[in-house]
């Protein structure tokens, strides 16, 4: 099989880092050979946090080339617009409908994009926005999230799903299984 790159980014602390080892964990379990890698400079502070995940028969690298990312999951939308450069000519890219105010624009010096979904359009082959920050909310915690947005992405592979719900049970704390599982299951079943 062909080598396939995932670009998963977004700001410090919406679970970008369990996502990514929630990924890995699936992949090796179907059989991949798995490299991955993580950026996170202040991410505790708001900063921007990227992990790759590659996989595929033989993986020489965990990072992806320019325009060679099959999907972006992009756990905010302007943080999906500065990776869109990745994404190849036929790469998804499934977005979280949610703005984080970096510090330029939480202190007015600049302006949050207000056509960011156009710009995605535009450079992507296809693009799906979910509201997966209202959705967690509705479920009972925010930061299930990062599992709504794992389970949107599960259902564009080709991948078994109870190999999913197998390593979610086995990653997460005892007492947040039924509230990801949950989550998991709104991620999967979005319909746009």
């Amino acid at each position: 099989m062909k080598t396939k790159s995932i670009l998963i980014c977004g700001v410090g602390g919406q679970g970008i880092l369990t996502a990514s080892d929630l990924l890995s964990d699936v992949l090796l379990l179907a059989g991949f050979q798995v490299k991955k890698s993580e950026v996170h400079g202040m991410s505790q502070r708001g900063g921007d946090v990227i992990s790759t995940v590659r996989y595929g028969d033989e993986v020489f690298s965990p990072l992806p080339a320019l325009n060679e990312t099959d999907y972006i999951l992009a756990f905010e939308k302007l943080e999906a617009l500065r990776n869109i450069n990745y994404l190849s000519r036929k790469g998804i890219m499934l977005v979280n409908d949610f703005a984080w105010q970096p510090l330029p624009v939480a202190s007015g010096l600049e302006k949050y994009p207000a056509d960011i979904e156009a710009q995605l359009r535009k450079l992507a082959a296809e693009v799906v926005l979910i509201p997966a920050t209202r959705l967690a909310v509705e479920l009972g915690n925010e930061k299930a999230s990062n599992v709504i947005l794992i389970g949107l992405l599960a259902s564009r592979m080709e991948i078994d799903r109870p190999l999913w719900l197998d390593v979610i049970i086995k990653k997460v704390p005892p007492r947040f299984k039924d509230l990801n599982l949950k989550a998991f299951e709104t991620g999967f079943n979005f319909r746009p």
